[in-house]
């Protein structure tokens, strides 16, 4: 009997701990959805509070996405245009996207800076997901039976570090499901994103672009390498270029050397010396590039030119020519260039960019800034205009003219408004004796008028129209389409035409002395020659303390050369033109006489100096 209820007790215990066991199966299964995990969100409104954290994740990558590709910015600053003077506006369209400028010239002239800190980024992105959060989608949850309650009032605090941004939000989202329910206020999370190693990275580049303007650097070598800039050549030909060839040569290859301007990686040591010319000294935790397009909008202007011609004439063409014994054409052009370059920073697939404009002026680099953008001061008697004068614009017929009005003081210039159609221009002025009132419109020629604004007054411009003139010319009587210069002079406005390749011109009413100079081929050797020339020198020794003075001489060698274009006609002639030609003629024709083709020097002098006396036919048809 002891046996069988020890028996007894042992299947006891067995059914108890299986029903024990059974117990805890049915409760798990039937209380497993109800159970809270670590972090205080029970297993059913978990999925809710992840896609709201990854709605934010969203939110914070979209607004990176922006500072990196609006160099710096979400909201971007209020446009500011540009100007004929200077080209860029305050922000480069990107493939149709606008990019503030880092540096920018504005169109009155005003050097600006506009690069965000760090703490403007995370402002900037901090108010763009406080909005952006509002708009997160649950209605997949809510068809399912969940209510979601999210506030209307979110603060967030956004920290940029070099491979994150963390975010601190208060938001109140209450999310309630069945019978549970639970309140979060206060929302973490890390994002990962280079956006704070790249903005670091793009920060050196600009401040090394800024202390040393090695973008301007490489665009002077760029104009000496692509353009004529300065320098002789022997010959008795003029030199003309077209300067939108020129342009276009510098266009083309301004976009393919910043193309290839690189910064100093760690393979530096192994690139040849050709390629290390387009490295700049500066090794930053990217990979940099540099980018520019024709298609930007770009600043060019060079002087002396004749509206799109740039023209160097030769010394000693003239008579008396057989004192030098040889001809030779100096030339020296001054430039104005700028363009827009835009800077792109890169780690793996996330690129920062940011554009600058580069700007040469007079064939040199712009001032470098020592920190903060400057202001291009204007001349300081523009900052004191206290005197109002009204101007008027007309044309020859009283008809009101739409001008520029600026004001010249001494070789000092300022802006100073526009006259209409409708009304005349009143506006201050500065004080001065005897400046001039200047007025430049679209189609007229500009206008200088003496006129002291010590005192208030009223001044009426008459503008002269400019007509676009067809040439037709002629050597002795027969229509002739060899190579010719056609030089309109006038006091305070000239012309010069580059027969035949151009066959127009724009002149109005006035006084002009037309000099024609037709070229032709040829091929006269000027031998090597060397010259003695002697100058008075102060004296060797105690005479020279004395003021005493001896000749000394040494020898110049000219190098032989050939005339390969010499002047076989032509003439000047003084003609008065009436505004009545200008309308109504349909072309201008200018006869010209020839000279004898010149085989020797002694002939080419003689047509110069038969050229000096020779007239011209000018007739209006």
């Amino acid at each position: 009997m002891f046996f069988e209820g020890e028996k007894r007790g042992q299947i006891t215990i067995f059914i108890i701990v299986a029903v024990v066991l059974i117990g805890f199966v049915i409760g798990y299964f039937v209380l497993r959805d109800s159970l809270s995990l670590g972090n205080g969100i029970s297993s059913n409104l978990e999925p809710v509070y992840t896609s709201f954290l990854s709605c934010l994740e969203e939110d914070v990558l979209v607004g990176v996405d922006l500072l990196e590709t609006q160099a710096g910015y979400i909201e971007i600053p209020p446009f500011e245009a540009g100007s004929t003077y200077m080209p860029f506006s305050s922000q480069l369209n990107f493939l149709g996207n606008p990019i503030p400028y880092w540096y920018y010239v504005s169109g009155n002239n005003l050097a600006k800076e506009n690069v965000p800190t760090v703490k403007d980024m995370e402002s900037s992105l901090a108010s763009f997901v406080d909005k952006k959060i509002l708009n997160c989608d649950f209605q997949s949850y809510y068809d399912k039976g969940f209510i979601i309650t999210v506030g209307d009032n979110a603060k967030t605090d956004i920290n940029i570090v070099d491979k994150e941004v963390r975010v601190d939000m208060d938001l109140d989202l209450e999310i309630t499901y069945g019978n549970e329910s639970i309140l979060i206020n206060n929302h973490d999370l890390n994002v990962k994103t280079y956006l704070g190693q790249l903005y670091d990275s793009a920060k050196e580049v600009y401040d090394y672009e800024q202390k040393t303007l090695f973008l301007e650097n490489y665009a002077v070598d760029t104009l000496r390498t692509y353009a004529p800039v300065d320098g002789v050549k022997i010959s008795c030909s003029p030199l003309i270029w077209s300067a939108n060839d020129v342009f276009n040569d510098l266009q083309v290859a301004i976009e393919a050397n910043t193309g290839a301007i690189k910064t100093k990686g760690n393979d530096y040591s192994l690139t040849n010396e050709i390629n290390k010319y387009f490295i700049v000294d500066l090794d930053v935790d990217a990979d940099v590039r540099f980018l520019n397009s024709q298609s930007w909008a770009y600043g060019f202007d060079v002087n002396p030119s004749q509206e799109s011609v740039l023209i160097a004439k030769p010394v000693g063409d003239q008579p008396g020519m057989s004192i030098l014994g040889f001809c030779y054409v100096p030339y020296h052009f001054v430039y104005s260039l700028k363009y827009p370059v835009l800077a792109q920073v890169m780690i793996g697939e996330e690129i920062f960019q940011f554009p600058m404009a580069v700007v040469v002026e007079g064939n040199k680099p712009r001032t470098a800034l020592d920190s903060q953008a400057y202001k291009i001061a204007s001349p300081e008697i523009c900052e004191h205009k206290n005197t109002f004068v009204e101007v008027n614009t007309f044309d020859v017929k009283l008809n009101p003219v739409e001008a520029k009005i600026s004001y010249e003081c001494f070789n000092d210039f300022c802006e100073i408004g526009k006259t209409s159609y409708t009304k005349p221009l009143v506006e201050k002025f500065p004080q001065c004796v005897n400046g001039y009132i200047l007025a430049r419109a679209d189609g007229f020629r500009d206008a200088r008028y003496l006129y002291s604004t010590m005192n208030s007054g009223s001044v009426d411009i008459i503008m002269d129209k400019l007509h676009e003139v067809e040439i037709n010319l002629k050597l002795d009587g027969k229509n002739y389409d060899g190579s010719a210069l056609i030089n309109f002079i006038s006091e305070g406005y000239s012309k010069t035409v580059v027969y035949p390749e151009q066959t127009k011109v724009n002149l109005s009413e006035g006084q002009y002395e037309i000099q024609v100079s037709v070229y032709q081929g040829s091929s006269i050797g000027i031998p090597e020659l060397t010259n003695e020339q002697c100058i008075d020198a102060p004296s060797s020794g105690l005479g020279g303390l004395f003021g005493l003075t001896e000749k000394k001489c040494f020898e110049i060698n000219i190098p032989s050369q050939v005339v390969s274009n010499a002047l076989a006609g032509g003439g000047k002639e003084n003609y008065f033109i009436l505004d009545s030609e200008l309308e109504s003629a349909t072309y201008l024709e200018i006869n010209s006489k020839s000279l004898p083709l010149p085989n020797s020097l002694e002939q080419l002098q003689k047509n110069y100096i038969e050229y000096e006396s020779q007239g011209l036919e000018v007739v209006f048809r």
